[in-house]
């Protein structure tokens, strides 16, 4: 676990990018997770698992959010906890944000919430699409499918509604959405919205809550450090 740590960390401190390890085809919207290889080391999970940065990818602080689009507690931390941390620390370039996804079986749209955003971000839109799925949370969240609202959201952000509609309309993303829950258990994510703080390296800490003043202590603590 200590080596995983390691190699997260050095992540953290190049900068993360959507990877394309992606799964393309045709049909309907994949919305659950697939079959990745049982042999995939941990480097290797970790390169498919990167999470989306906002901010300066060069900062020396990372707060890591594992997030679930459909979990109402996550929508605090995008819509009120976020701002906060952005005129506080990520404006400034003190630290930035990684976003993972964690979908979970028993929020059922969450999966295809996280593969719509990461569609989005295929035409450099992530965080704008991110926004608007977390502030929609309530229309979307009780219907049976979501896709359709997923694709007026597009609409409403002027994306090129046709590449977002074939990527949404197939399995794309789908492996780096599983690899996000993956790596999420695999370094103890238990639910959501869960937190991690470090500066590129063990030791990573795990925060017990998500408003603002917990991740505001642990960035201060690593800033006086």
């Amino acid at each position: 676990m200590k080596n995983f740590y390691i190699i997260l960390g050095a992540v953290g401190v190049v900068g993360v990018v959507v990877v394309a390890f992606t799964i393309r085809g045709g049909g309907s919207a994949a919305s659950v997770p697939v079959d990745l290889p049982p042999d995939m080391t941990d480097s290797e999970l970790v390169d498919l698992a990167q999470g989306i940065v906002y901010g300066d990818p060069n900062a020396p602080i990372t707060i890591m959010e594992f997030g679930n689009y459909q979990c109402p507690a996550c929508m605090i931390f995008a819509l009120q906890v976020k701002p906060q941390l952005d005129l506080a620390y990520i404006e400034a370039g003190q630290a930035k944000l990684v976003y993972y996804d964690f979908p979970t079986a028993g929020l059922p749209h969450s999966f295809v919430a996280a593969r719509a955003a990461r569609c989005a971000g295929d035409q450099d839109r992530y965080f704008q699409y991110h926004d608007e799925v977390y502030r929609t949370q309530r229309e979307w969240s009780v219907p049976s499918s979501p896709v359709g609202h997923f694709k007026d959201l597009a609409d409403d952000l002027n994306l090129d509604t046709r590449a977002f509609d074939e990527c949404l309309d197939s399995d794309m993303h789908a492996d780096v959405v599983t690899a996000n829950l993956q790596l999420g258990v695999r370094i103890g994510v238990t639910a959501t919205p869960n937190i991690f703080v470090h500066d590129g390296g063990p030791p990573f800490q795990k925060l017990g809550g998500f408003q603002f003043i917990d991740v505001q202590q642990a960035v201060d603590a690593i800033s006086q450090n």
